[in-house]
């Protein structure tokens, strides 16, 4: 949108970038399964179902709020799933020993807000799960990062409701994508 302005209201402008935007990894299979309703228990039924299917190893559940976070962690618990939640509302001491237990194979599934997106080393993730879309483009591409770790491949699941298809085809778009 910037460009198309600048194309349109100035003589040869000038492009400068300071950052390239972020890009995935090559060694990401990336997959879109689309929901058939918005509605919360629908979208927690079609997560278990892919997870049941598709979980190879360990894998990380992105969820966008910290209340969505702790209410998919317990459905996945309450239907047999190993999970933890971790967010920013837990005390540290919390998210610590989460994280140790997924670093150590004690934990299968970590459902996560974006605090676990950057800054963490977290090896030998198998999948990630995009429960809903993130917020923006530069967030879907530290996600779904979390997988392919030194030379291994990784899979990333989005899901995208009715309600939501616009906003990822935004995020489809400026990556390149076409899922």
């Amino acid at each position: 949108e910037i460009t198309k302005l600048a194309k349109q209201f100035q003589k040869e402008p000038v492009r400068i970038e300071v950052s390239k935007p972020a890009t995935a990894a090559s060694t990401i299979t990336q997959y879109v399964t689309h929901c058939p309703s918005n509605e919360d228990t629908v979208k927690r039924a079609v997560l278990r179902t892919i997870v049941r299917a598709r979980l190879t190893d360990r894998a990380i559940v992105f969820c966008n709020r910290k209340p969505e976070v702790d209410v998919v962690a317990k459905s996945l618990q309450s239907h047999g799933f190993d999970a933890a939640p971790i967010h920013a509302d837990l005390p540290q001491s919390v998210r610590t020993a989460t994280l140790d237990r997924f670093r150590d194979h004690q934990l299968k599934l970590l459902v996560a807000s974006d605090v676990a997106a950057r800054g963490l080393d977290i090896p030998e993730v198998s999948q990630v799960f995009n429960y809903a879309p993130p917020p923006n483009s530069d967030d879907y591409v530290h996600r779904i990062g979390r997988t392919p770790r030194a030379g291994r491949r990784g899979v990333a699941v989005s899901f995208v409701t009715a309600d939501m298809r616009a906003h990822f085809r935004l995020i489809e778009r400026r990556h390149g994508l076409d899922l």
